[in-house]
């Protein structure tokens, strides 16, 4: 390592040995440092209580907030950016050449804006220019704004610079960081990928889940600052974590880096040293021993200043103590933010300015990093995917003959392989079922990312739905040099997308928040409804598509054969939203089709049989595959009972309701509604999905589907359990039209 051994006479190496031989553990706690670069840390530690200063009056003003992680790791915070070790342009924060820094803390909003609102300051009294509306950032004058409409918000947005994902929920934002280090990563590119992240985070499930995914793939791109505090919000983390912290990372195989987390000059040596690496394919994780809630009074050192104020008498003594005049009054803060900022010296301001121009001389030119992926990435076309349109003659591989029995998971599997081989920014992965939610092709096109294979593209993620999706989709949600735009596939069974909801939400977030950053990916959600009948409820997928019906920003596609797969597909990757594609496991019919092609299935509903003018019309909405087969066979009986059925097949509610807004006159001549109001809606799941086909809202007898579990069983019985089979359908459709005869048609 380029330091100077007298300087660093006193660090003490230790590799760890055994099965994490070659991960590197370094203790700078309590060494002997000369001054990192000859730079004053008497000044630095004076610019920590400005920004606990600001800290603790932009909680004040709000009445709300987190002081005491933002408290602890303000010298983390300083020595990461002004010590030259983070390669970033506050005047173009969002360049796509900068590293990136997700704060998996990510309430720990009054520092981010409160560092914001010092950088901007001192680079304003320092002369430089730069635009507003260009950095979009926290200034002084939006500190007392805080938790308000229209002001910061309450936890991480990436729109804000220093900011690179919307976080809050404990854990994601490492995830999310893992992701984006990956794709950076597996494209030679040389950013790192910083993590501002709180110990309690160790807890969280998937954050087990993404320390080992990024040590199995060799990511040593990314470095977590660690706040141990020793805190979480209910109490002392060991409470809930009996193993000594530092086997929690240590004992995956990171490199460590312990510190003195208020020690400003332990800190500028500790990222100086994560940044120039370990050579040794492992990503690294700076422990930082830090009290919770420092300088801010009675609570200091305790949980309760995690998340709430502490009263304004204290609050008064906190900024004396800190060396600031008396604050004004009560509830306006305003006035104790510029006198914290009287503080800040003309010196002080230059020298902010300066260190921070030796971030942004860390950027290398766009140029430049192009080259690098092309170097890295020969023979791989560097084409962004969300610009590759559906060929107007389908490969052969992607189009299927009438009749022909094909699982619509083969022809998504057909998809993916052909779109990883169009562009070199498609990644594949799944949570330990590529060979059952058939994504191995498309995985194996470039292989799986691992020390060996650097390059990949194919993710294994193990059993960790949540990590999967939550590094799947933020990798999605960045823009690289050349303004590429990765995407990503994710699979794992219908039944089990419950355990990545909420990274599903935290992403259609920082969707709607940073529409410049909108990322798209494709969740499979195979083994779709009752197919998957001899495996009993725990693998029955039919209630799951509730939770994403809910969420804006995304919509649940259902296609009904392998056609109809690669048609959704294609327009979904063109209209560049989020999906969840349910596919069955079961081979299905291709459908012979007369005058409506495949691609009508993008209009959510479409017609595939008509009225025969024979009997008493009765139209039916039907959503599933096997579904549609059986309701096919009932025909012959239906009509016996003098019953002229129109189908219309649904292959996403959602996409139908967006098809009336934007042309109701196709809408209508799909379904009119006169027919909505007696349409009979058939899922082969939870019955509510396909409610939007039914007029007036609420006749629920209308809304056939299964709303309870079901036994184990063969399909065949499971649907029949289920009352979905064909005998059954006869029945319930021809008691449905007589109950509507008898003139009590809902009961």
């Amino acid at each position: 390592m380029p330091l100077n051994p007298l300087v660093a006479k006193d660090l003490k190496k230790l590799t760890v040995n055994g099965k994490n031989d070659g991960a590197t553990y370094i203790k700078l706690q309590d060494a002997e440092l000369e001054p990192y670069n000859g730079l004053d840390i008497s000044r630095l530690d004076r610019l920590a209580k400005i920004l606990r200063g600001l800290i603790f009056a932009t909680v004040e003003g709000a009445r709300s907030g987190h002081p005491g992680g933002s408290s602890s790791k303000v010298e983390q915070f300083l020595a990461l950016t002004l010590g030259g070790s983070l390669a970033f342009d506050p005047a173009d924060p969002k360049h796509p050449g900068r590293d990136r820094l997700i704060w998996s803390a990510g309430h720990c909003t009054p520092l981010l804006y409160g560092g914001q609102a010092l950088y901007y300051e001192a680079m304003r009294r320092a002369g430089r220019q730069f635009s507003e509306a260009v950095v979009n950032c926290v200034l002084p004058e939006h500190l007392s704004q805080f938790r308000r409409l229209d002001g910061p918000p309450g936890h991480a947005e990436s729109q804000y610079p220093y900011a690179d994902y919307c976080t809050g929920p404990s854990g994601h934002g490492f995830s999310a960081a893992g992701g984006m280090a990956i794709a950076h990563a597996s494209c030679g590119l040389p950013t790192k990928v910083w993590v501002m992240m709180g110990d309690a985070e160790s807890e969280e499930g998937m954050t087990f889940e993404a320390r080992n995914v990024l040590v199995a793939t060799a990511t040593d791109n990314i470095i977590v600052s660690l706040d141990y505090n020793h805190f979480g919000i209910d109490g002392p983390i060991e409470e809930a974590m009996s193993a000594p912290y530092l086997n929690y990372w240590l004992g995956f195989g990171w490199n460590v880096i312990e510190a003195n987390g208020h020690n400003v000059n332990e800190l500028l040596y500790a990222y100086a040293i994560a940044r120039q690496g370990f050579d040794n394919s492992r990503p690294t994780a700076i422990i930082a021993h830090t009290i919770k809630g420092k300088e801010y009074g009675a609570k200091e050192n305790t949980t309760a200043s995690h998340g709430s104020p502490t009263d304004h008498e204290d609050y008064v003594k906190i900024l004396k103590q800190l060396g600031f005049s008396a604050p004004g009054e009560k509830g306006n803060v305003a006035r104790d933010i510029q006198k914290i900022l009287d503080a800040l010296t003309e010196d002080d301001a230059s020298f902010i300015d300066w260190q921070l121009e030796k971030g942004a001389d860390k950027i290398e030119p766009e140029s430049e990093l192009i080259a690098r992926m092309k170097k890295t990435l020969p023979n791989r076309p560097l084409i962004n995917p969300r610009g590759i349109k559906r060929p107007k003659n389908l490969p052969p591989e992607l189009a299927f003959k009438p009749g022909d029995k094909i699982s619509m998971r083969q022809a998504s599997e057909l998809w993916c392989k052909w779109l990883m081989e169009q562009t070199a920014f498609f990644y594949a992965g799944a949570g330990d079922l590529s060979k059952s939610v058939l994504l191995g092709q498309s995985e194996h096109v470039y292989g799986i990312i691992n020390a060996q294979n650097k390059f990949g593209r194919g993710i294994r993620f193990g059993i960790a739905e949540q990590n999967m999706a939550m590094m799947s989709m933020a990798l999605t949600q960045d823009v690289l040099p050349g303004g590429f735009r990765p995407v990503s596939v994710f699979g794992t069974y219908g039944v089990f997308t419950a355990m990545y909801g909420h990274a599903v939400h935290l992403a259609l977030v920082a969707n709607a928040a940073n529409p410049a950053t909108q990322g798209f990916f494709i969740a499979l959600a195979t083994h779709d409804g009752p197919e998957t009948g001899e495996d009993g409820p725990t693998h029955q997928g039919m209630y799951w598509m509730s939770l994403f019906d809910a969420y804006p920003g995304i919509k649940v596609y259902k296609p009904t054969d392998a056609n109809e797969v690669i048609e959704m597909l294609f327009f979904a990757l063109e209209k560049g939203e989020p999906i969840v594609l349910a596919l069955s496991r079961s081979e299905t019919p291709v459908l012979d089709r007369k005058n409506t092609p495949a691609s009508s299935a993008c209009d959510g509903a479409y017609i595939y049989k008509e009225y025969t003018g024979a009997g008493k019309k009765i139209a039916l909405a039907v959503c599933g595959a096997t579904l549609l087969q059986n309701v096919l066979l009932a025909l012959p009986d239906l009509a016996k009972q003098k019953l002229d059925v129109k189908i219309v097949v649904v292959t996403s509610p959602e996409l139908f309701v967006e098809l009336e807004k934007t042309d109701p006159k196709k809408a209508q001549a799909i379904l009119s509604d006169e027919e909505r109001a007696t349409v009979i809606a058939l899922h082969n799941g939870w019955n509510e999905f396909t409610r939007e086909f039914i007029q007036p809202a609420g006749y629920q007898n209308r809304l056939i589907g299964v709303d309870h579990f079901l036994k184990s069983g063969r399909a065949t019985e499971v649907y029949g359990q289920a009352g979905l089979d064909t005998e059954s359908l006869v029945k319930k459709n021809v008691h449905i039209c007589h109950s509507r005869e008898g003139g009590n048609p809902e009961k």
